[in-house]
């Protein structure tokens, strides 16, 4: 293309080019690009003229060649498919009449901020700095599948719109970032795809707000993060995928409102989490699942679950904060897989690791009454009677109060009348508190109970005397097992 063909607008930008200097076109500094299709042949670039520039034009001795341009309506299709173009692009502010076909493109750098367009194509981009697109309308999808990224991908503010609710509106399928995906206040109407990508530093979206009711929202699948993922106070009309996820630092939903009735709103099992936060916001309307997920730190408000959770394989290292049993154990009875142990020995772990025994203990408790539940008409008897005397081994003082009791009731019996001796020659001095201890006690003899034999109800007393010590002394040697198998 020779320089006569262009016109005034296409010519500052061509003189502008090798010297790296900016062209601005804006007369107003807080103008709107989205008005740019009324924008006239003064502030008009052909996408053509802009190709030439990057591919072929020819370069400065001793300039540093660079696209910066502001404020530009550009027409047709900037199509760089598999180019090589060493100098960095910045069209920022500018309004696009057709989609940039950048696929495969290998770039310096590309910043496109505040501008509009109808969509963008960066999949299997090579980009050797920073992708740009803060403040970006994008009224289509935005590609950036199997790109690699050296530096950062920031969209702070950007707005993303699908056309197509079937496409994605950002696909970032297996892409790599080497540096952080900043997307604070974004704002997307439509799925937002990361499975399988990689970030090296964090993903921030802090205030997004992510739109797709009853439909995946933002679709993470085996994401793998070194940093955090931060969902502060965003807002999620949809759910949430993490199924597989890798997530070395933080999952912070803080203050986060998550909506998705009658579905799941967090899917993330067999995540690998180190922290994940949920807290100091309303309780997700939707399902939170955690089935097989790994969490080091998991920071759980109690006043932040919701209704139904699914927590079975779920092993977290420490719960914070530190609350009661009775604010935790609600969250465990929410299970929509119904009595999972697992969750009540974590639960019981996590007290131990901070050296709260009685919190332990009861969540113990509440695990056996939970799986008493489960168990068949004769195997619920039984464990309300274990409930009852001694309550599952947890309360053993309760077995001393009955024990107690039984033994006034049985002296006070036995001392207004004396069973009869069996052989009055050889029978000890009766003495109704040891009689009353050996019918009660099975593993000790005092010598009483041999020796003498009661009569009418005094018989039916002891009877009832020596099963309920058979039945004491079961329920205390079963907690005292359980215990000393969790020791």
């Amino acid at each position: 293309m020779e320089i006569d063909d262009l016109t005034p607008a296409e010519e500052r930008v061509w003189r502008a080019f090798p010297r790296g200097e900016t062209v601005d076109f804006r007369t107003d500094r807080d103008e709107d690009a989205a008005a740019g299709a009324g924008w006239g042949p003064e502030r008009t670039l052909r996408a053509s003229v802009l190709k030439t520039l990057l591919v072929s034009a020819p370069r400065q001795d001793g300039e540093i060649a660079a696209l910066r341009v502001t404020g530009a309506r550009i027409t047709g299709a900037l199509d760089l498919t598999h180019a090589v173009v060493d100098p960095p692009v910045r069209l920022s502010r500018c309004h696009f009449t057709d989609p940039p076909d950048l696929y495969g493109t290998q770039l310096r750098r590309l910043s496109l901020r505040g501008s509009v367009l109808p969509a963008l194509d960066l999949g299997g981009a090579r980009v050797d700095g920073s992708v740009v697109l803060r403040e970006c309308r994008v009224r289509g999808r935005v590609q950036l599948s199997g790109a690699h990224i050296s530096g950062g991908l920031f969209l702070e503010r950007a707005e993303l719109t699908a056309q197509d609710d079937s496409e994605p509106v950002l696909k970032l399928q297996r892409a790599v970032i080497e540096d952080d995906l900043s997307a604070p206040q974004l704002r997307a109407h439509g799925e937002v795809r990361l499975n399988g990508a990689v970030v090296s530093g964090s993903v921030n979206l802090t205030g997004a707000r992510l739109t797709r009711p009853g439909q995946v929202a933002l679709d993470a699948q085996t994401l793998d993060v070194t940093g955090d993922v931060l969902l502060r106070n965003t807002r999620v009309d949809g759910w949430i995928g993490l199924r597989g996820a890798r997530i070395a630092g933080r999952l912070d939903l803080s203050y986060a409102r998550l909506s998705n009735p009658g579905g799941a709103v967090l899917r993330a099992p067999g995540a690998a989490v180190g922290q994940l936060w949920l807290r100091k916001g309303p309780p997700p309307e939707g399902t939170l699942n955690l089935r097989r997920a790994q969490v080091e730190d998991l920071f759980l408000q109690p006043e932040t679950v919701p209704d139904r959770v699914l927590l079975d394989g779920l092993v977290y290292t420490s719960l914070t904060p530190h609350e009661p049993a009775e604010r935790r154990l609600p969250l465990l009875e929410r299970d929509g897989d119904g009595y999972v142990p697992l969750a009540y020995e974590q639960l019981t772990a996590a007290y131990r690791r901070v050296g709260d025994d009685h919190a332990a203990r009861l969540v113990q408790l509440a695990k056996q009454r939970r799986r008493r539940a489960t168990l068949s008409w004769y195997g619920r008897l039984w464990g309300h009677v274990q409930d009852v005397t001694v309550g599952y081994g947890f309360r053993p003082l309760r077995a001393a109060g009955w024990l107690l009791s039984l033994l006034a009731v049985g002296s006070v019996a036995f001392a207004a009348r004396h069973p009869r001796p069996l052989k009055p020659s050889e029978a000890p001095d009766f003495d109704p508190v040891f009689y009353t201890l050996d019918l009660l006690l099975p593993v000790i003899s005092f010598g009483q109970e041999p020796a003498f034999a009661p009569r009418g109800w005094h018989q039916t007393l002891a009877y009832v005397l020596v099963l309920a010590g058979w039945i004491l002394v079961t329920t205390v040697a079963a907690g005292v097992s359980r215990t000393v198998s969790r020791q």
